[in-house]
C-alpha cells in the first residue's frame, strides 16, 4: 500500500469500508456516501475524530486538517477538546449543520412516514429539553459518548421511559448525519457501544408505574362534579369515561367521526394504537353529552376543540382537570375503572370487555379468524356502564 493516496486513487474508492488515505487518515465508505476519519491515540486509548464529509472537503484539505489536528496534538491539545472549545462562530463557517439543525432536517424527512401528526412535536420537545441544552450546538462529529451520557444520566433512573426514547431518537439523528456526510465513526448514542457499559439496564433501574385509576364505586361521585363544570376539559373527561377511550382518541375526535342517528363513533384507523378502525357505541348519555356540545359550540371541527383555532384540547387540560377533582389520578386511569367494574360487577364475557377497550383478543391465528367487533354486545355493555357511572 503506498504511503499516500492520490486524488484520483480516493475518487475511484467505492467499497464499503474504512480505507487509509495517508498516515493517521482514513476514508470511510458508508451508505453510499464518503467521509473523512482522523485516527489517533491519547493517553493510551484509540480516538478518531471526523474531519467532513468528502464531496466538502477534497483530499489536499482533509490533509490539513489532520495535520493541524497532530500538530496540536503534540503540543499536548486534544483536537476534539479542542473543536468543542471552539466558539459556535467558526463552527457556522464550516457550513455543516449541529446538532440542532440535523434533529431539524431529520424530523422534516420523515414526517411524512409518521402516522401520528404528535410524533414530530414529542420528538421536538425531548430533544429541545433534554438534548439540546448540552448537544444542539455541537458538530454531529463533536458528539461523544460522554456527552450521550450527560444528557441522559439525569433522567435514566428516574424518566427511564423518557430516557430510552431520547436515546433512540438521538442515535437516529446522528445515523442520519453520518448518512449525509456530516460524521463517521460508530454512533456514540448507540446502546451496545460503549452506553451500555457506562449506564445500568433500563430493565435493572426501571420501575413499573401503573396509571393511578378512580375506583369504580366512586364514579358516580366523579361525574356528578364534572357535570357541575362548565369547562371544556370537563366535558372531554365525561365522555372519556363513558367511552372508556383513550386520552388522544378523545381531544383528536372529530364531529366527522361522530354519527349520532346511529349513536356511533367511529374513530379512523391512523388514530388508533392497533392502527384498525375502532367503532364505538354510544350510550344515550354519551350522545346527550355530545349534543349539547354540539348546541354550545356551533360548527367546529374537533368536538373538544381548544383555545387556539382549529385546535383541540390539550391532553394536559384534561389531566389538569381530573386531578383538580382526585389529586394523583389520571385519565388513563378512567379506562381501569371501567376495566375493573366490567370484571368484578358483570358477567360479559373477557372478549367484549377488552373489544370495548380496543384490545386486541388471542393469539395471531385467532386475531385473524376473529371477523366481528361485538358491536350490539357492547353497546350493552357501554349502555350499562354509562347507568352505574351515572348513578341510574
Amino acid at each position: 500500500m503506498p504511503a499516500s493516496l492520490t486524488a484520483v486513487q480516493v475518487a475511484a474508492i467505492d467499497a464499503p469500508g474504512i480505507h487509509r488515505a495517508a498516515d493517521n487518515l482514513y476514508l470511510q465508505v458508508k451508505n453510499g456516501g464518503k467521509s473523512w476519519i482522523l485516527r489517533y491515540q491519547r493517553g493510551g486509548k484509540a480516538r478518531q475524530m471526523g474531519l467532513g464529509p468528502y464531496k466538502l472537503v477534497p483530499l489536499a484539505k482533509a490533509k490539513e486538517k489532520a495535520m493541524r489536528a497532530l500538530s496540536g496534538l503534540l503540543d499536548g491539545v486534544d483536537p476534539i477538546a479542542a473543536r468543542r472549545a471552539s466558539k459556535p462562530v467558526a463552527k457556522v463557517a464550516t457550513g455543516l449543520p449541529n446538532f440542532r439543525v440535523c434533529t431539524e432536517r431529520y424530523i422534516a424527512d420523515h414526517r411524512a412516514g409518521w402516522k401520528n401528526p404528535k410524533h414530530a412535536d414529542q420528538w421536538e420537545a425531548t430533544i429541545a429539553t433534554y438534548a439540546s441544552p448540552i448537544i444542539g450546538d455541537l458538530l454531529p462529529s463533536e458528539v461523544t459518548v460522554q456527552h450521550i451520557v450527560q444528557v441522559l444520566k439525569p433522567i435514566w433512573s428516574t424518566k427511564s421511559e423518557t430516557a430510552s426514547r431520547l436515546r433512540g431518537r438521538i442515535e437516529k439523528v446522528l445515523g442520519w448525519a453520518e448518512a449525509q456526510g456530516y460524521r463517521a465513526g460508530d454512533n456514540p448514542a448507540a446502546w451496545k457501544g460503549a452506553l451500555s457499559h457506562l449506564l445500568p439496564a433500563l430493565s435493572r433501574v426501571q420501575k413499573t408505574e401503573h396509571h393511578a385509576a378512580t375506583p369504580y364505586a366512586e364514579m358516580p361521585a366523579l361525574m356528578v362534579r364534572l357535570k357541575r363544570l362548565p369547562s371544556t376539559s370537563a366535558k372531554a373527561v365525561m365522555f372519556t369515561a363513558l367511552t372508556a377511550a383513550r386520552t388522544g382518541e378523545t381531544i383528536g375526535a372529530t364531529w366527522r367521526e361522530m354519527d349520532l342517528d346511529k349513536a356511533e363513533w367511529i374513530i379512523p384507523a391512523e388514530r388508533m394504537k392497533a392502527g384498525k378502525e375502532h367503532r364505538v357505541p354510544l350510550s344515550d348519555e354519551a350522545v346527550s353529552l355530545l349534543k349539547a356540545i354540539k348546541g354550545d359550540r356551533g360548527p367546529a371541527r374537533f368536538v373538544f376543540a381548544g383555545q387556539r383555532e382549529n385546535k383541540p384540547l390539550s391532553n394536559m387540560a384534561m389531566l389538569q382537570c381530573i386531578r383538580g377533582l382526585r389529586e394523583g389520578e389520571t385519565v388513563h386511569g378512567l379506562r381501569s375503572a371501567f376495566s375493573t367494574w366490567a370484571r368484578e360487577k358483570t358477567d360479559f364475557p373477557r372478549e367484549i370487555v377488552e373489544a370495548s377497550l380496543a384490545h386486541a383478543v388471542g393469539n395471531a391465528v385467532e386475531q385473524a379468524y376473529a371477523r366481528t367487533t361485538f358491536l350490539d354486545k357492547r353497546r350493552d355493555l357501554m349502555t350499562a356502564w354509562a347507568e352505574y357511572a351515572s348513578g341510574k
